[in-house]
């Protein structure tokens, strides 16, 4: 996969049979803040940032950057979709390759909203970067990232040790059609 800075940032709008995947706007920036203080978002994500600190650091209008998507339900910010490079990785499996991450607020939890933005966004990388896969680390005891992981269609690589807990890797690849 090419950088994603390569791509025309920020994309139209991804839209689903519920959800807009968008870039951020100014009306999103309490859910930012929500969304990076809460504890029960980073209990497996190394634990929530302060509140106080996240007013002072997170601008008017949140950041722009190439593959992350506000995930947006009836115009409120619900989640966000993070598309990168792995670098740096803990797993030399997954360096280099495309990496997807999300973060949705758990009043939104249990609907199926992240089943279908993460399907959007993968839908979105492949017309961008054609037969890319697509890799997704998550601690093993977190039971429901794990069952995204096997909807999306993720296949475990290898489980290793980070940050004092088991981490899964798993591997998307796209469809293609002879």
């Amino acid at each position: 996969m090419e950088d994603l800075e390569s791509v025309a940032w920020p994309p139209e709008p991804i839209r689903t049979k519920r959800l807009v995947l968008r870039a951020p706007e100014a009306r999103d920036r309490a859910a930012f803040v929500e969304l990076l203080a809460s504890p029960e978002v980073h209990a497996y994500l190394g634990g929530p940032r302060p509140r106080a600190e996240l007013e002072r650091e997170i601008p008017h209008v949140p950041e722009r950057r190439p593959g992350n998507f506000v995930v947006d339900l009836d115009g409120s910010m619900i989640g966000l979709i993070l598309l990168r490079r792995a670098t740096g990785h803990r797993s030399a499996a997954a360096e280099g390759k495309a990496d997807l991450g999300y973060l949705f607020l758990p009043r939104a939890w249990g609907f199926g909203y992240a089943t279908e933005a993460c399907t959007a966004a993968l839908d979105w990388l492949t017309g961008q970067f054609p037969g890319e896969p697509v890799v997704l680390t998550t601690q093993s005891a977190n039971a429901g990232s794990m069952r995204l992981a096997a909807k999306l269609g993720f296949t475990e690589v290898e489980r290793f040790e980070a940050w004092d807990a088991e981490q899964w890797l798993g591997m998307w690849s796209p469809v293609t059609s002879w």
